[in-house]
């Protein structure tokens, strides 16, 4: 079981996750043991046990975590009534929360198939109400004659894709700001369900 107390624990656990996920990030879940990243750390490899149960365990706890705080941010955006805004706000939010985790995504998304049964199922469903979230949008777009779509299940994947496909090529450094690349891509947003900003 997981140490939980102890001024060490609060120090050495959360520097075992940031280990791991940069290790899972570069190297790949399978290719990365639990003596590599207790190397990272600094510690020797049985003592990450006093904070994990195993590499699966801890697999699946970055992936929770990064959904937990998606939903946590998530719900601080502002409740509006008119689809297309919520819609934009959608957009704008999840690059920016995206962009700033760019191993986090990379490990949630590429490392689903490394989970076990059950825990994937735990993960997938998390997922599946993150989608719901922005299917809804879209639906209620639908009913209120402000999108046009042929499928809103099928709108709601390809606009998660377009999103989250931001992380692949964004470049903190490069010809555009955060900011212009969430405008751009809410407004690429609207024009994928037949709407305008």
């Amino acid at each position: 079981m997981a140490r939980k107390t102890g001024s060490h624990s609060k120090i050495t656990g959360p520097r075992i996750r940031k280990a791991a996920l940069t290790l899972f990030a570069r190297h790949g879940y399978a290719a990365v043991s639990m003596r590599q990243i207790a190397k990272e750390v600094g510690v020797q490899a049985g003592a990450l046990y006093l904070y994990t149960q195993d590499k699966q365990s801890l697999l699946f706890d970055l992936m929770k975590s990064h959904m937990d705080e998606l939903f946590e941010a998530l719900e601080q955006l502002p409740t509006v009534d008119d689809p297309r805004s919520e819609l934009a706000a959608f957009a704008r939010f999840h690059i920016a929360f995206h962009i700033e985790r760019p191993e986090a995504v990379f490990v949630a998304y590429m490392e689903l198939r490394n989970l076990e049964p059950e825990n994937f199922t735990k993960i997938e469903e998390m997922r599946r109400r993150y989608e719901a979230r922005l299917e809804d949008i879209v639906k209620r777009g639908v009913e209120a004659g402000a999108f046009t779509v042929a499928d809103s299940k099928l709108a709601t994947m390809a606009l998660i894709a377009m999103l989250t496909g931001v992380n692949t090529w964004y470049r903190s450094d490069g010809r555009m700001s955060q900011q212009e690349v969430a405008d751009i891509y809410a407004q690429m947003a609207m024009n994928a369900v037949g709407a305008s900003v």
